[in-house]
């Protein structure tokens, strides 16, 4: 699968490119327009607890739908639904990621996507405690929420991240959850910042510009009622 970006940053479309006969899974209601002759199954991916397992605890839709393009070849274009960046990420079998909740638009045929406990971090985070692990060799697209940052870290290097502008990091790297101010959690919400992720490399982290749950928040102390 060879993937095209445009009308990027800010409204970026996936034109993914298909040869004759591949596969590729896409998340319920990302397809903007696809090629003549592409066919679509939609499915419970791994069966009906699978599926119960991605929309209950990750937050993704219970149906993946797969579009197999025809004989001559195809292509699929997809694009989230916030304003903003999308970005093809290269998994490898020795390289697993984790994605946050509702980064996910599409993945080729070689890599498998579930369900995956991210662990107390993500849940006291305000993230959600599930997301999804991305493993085997292919490409993903991930939607983010404005623009992103990739975030490469040497060996021992260190970085500070707040948690709702985390989109998925190398599950090879060490990284652990804490109060932005340490120890001190009314300081910390005073801050504004209430949690944040220190990551270790090495290892690839990606984090998007704008924080879809304070944006939520923010509609919702704005709106009457």
């Amino acid at each position: 699968m060879q993937i095209h970006l445009r009308h990027n940053p800010s409204s970026t479309v996936a034109r993914c490119y298909l040869a004759p006969g591949e596969p590729l899974r896409v998340e319920s209601g990302a397809m903007l327009a696809h090629s003549a002759g592409v066919v679509l199954e939609a499915k419970a991916q791994g069966g009906v607890l699978q599926g119960l397992k991605r929309s209950m605890l990750s937050g993704e839709s219970f149906f993946v739908t797969t579009y197999t393009a025809p004989p001559q070849g195809g292509w699929v274009d997809v694009t989230g639904v916030l304003p903003g960046d999308l970005i093809p990420l290269t998994i490898t079998s020795d390289r697993p990621f984790f994605l946050n909740r509702g980064t996910w638009l599409a993945n080729s045929y070689g890599v498998t996507v579930e369900s995956k406990w991210g662990g107390m971090s993500n849940l006291f985070g305000g993230e959600g405690g599930f997301g999804l692990r991305a493993s085997g060799d292919g490409e993903v697209v991930l939607a983010v929420y404005g623009a992103i940052d990739v975030i490469d870290l040497q060996p021992g290097e260190t970085v500070t991240i707040d948690t709702g502008h985390v989109v998925a990091y190398d599950l090879g790297m060490k990284f652990n959850m804490r109060r932005a101010v340490q120890g001190r959690t009314i300081q910390s919400m005073k801050s504004g910042e209430g949690f944040v992720f220190d990551f270790t490399g090495p290892g690839r982290v990606l984090a998007q510009t704008r924080n879809p749950s304070a944006f939520a928040a923010w509609l919702s102390a704005i709106t009457p009622g």
